[in-house]
């Protein structure tokens, strides 16, 4: 039993790679389009501050953006793969609380947190690297950044946090 379980972990680590290109990506930017997709139809458009915030980031069509106020970002939690990798790689869990998440124009932003100017301008930031590439291409380099780096130090995060300074003051 043992041996057993020794060669699925080392199967596991050889390709784990393959594993998140070929099995949990495919299943979590369907989702993610999903999600962005019911965003658009229920979000809030960005008022007229924050809509020359985005034009101001570079964002092509800041009209586009919504903000949908939540109880708490979704996350695939049904999906146990999906599950484990966002446990593994610090997305999701005990003690996790995802504030705000992007899915190509809309924004999930937790009812409870307050979307100021650099945190509003982080997000569009991201709504930005989803603009110049895509979805799927951000989601699929985020997820093995995150596997490889972890969250604070993935490159589209770095990014984003920059906002944060760039932005730092009031409205």
């Amino acid at each position: 039993m043992s041996i057993a379980a020794i060669v699925v972990a080392l199967i596991a680590v050889l390709f784990h790679k393959t594993l998140i290109a070929s099995v949990l990506l495919p299943q979590y930017i369907g989702w993610a389009q999903k999600t962005d997709k019911e965003g658009m139809e229920i979000g809030v458009p960005l008022n007229q501050k924050e809509l020359a915030l985005a034009a101001e980031i570079g964002i092509k069509y800041p009209e586009k953006v919504r903000v949908v106020y939540v109880d708490e970002v979704p996350f695939p939690h049904e999906n146990f793969a999906l599950k484990v990798f966002g446990e593994a790689v610090g997305l999701v869990g005990e003690g996790i609380i995802n504030n705000a998440q992007v899915f190509g124009y809309s924004i999930y932003a937790r009812k409870d947190f307050k979307l100021t100017r650099p945190k509003l301008a982080h997000e569009l930031v991201h709504v930005l690297q989803i603009e110049r590439a895509s979805l799927d291409d951000v989601v699929t380099q985020h997820f093995f950044d995150m596997a490889e780096y972890g969250y604070e130090k993935a490159p589209l995060e770095v990014e984003a946090a920059k906002a944060n300074v760039i932005y730092s003051g009031d409205w």
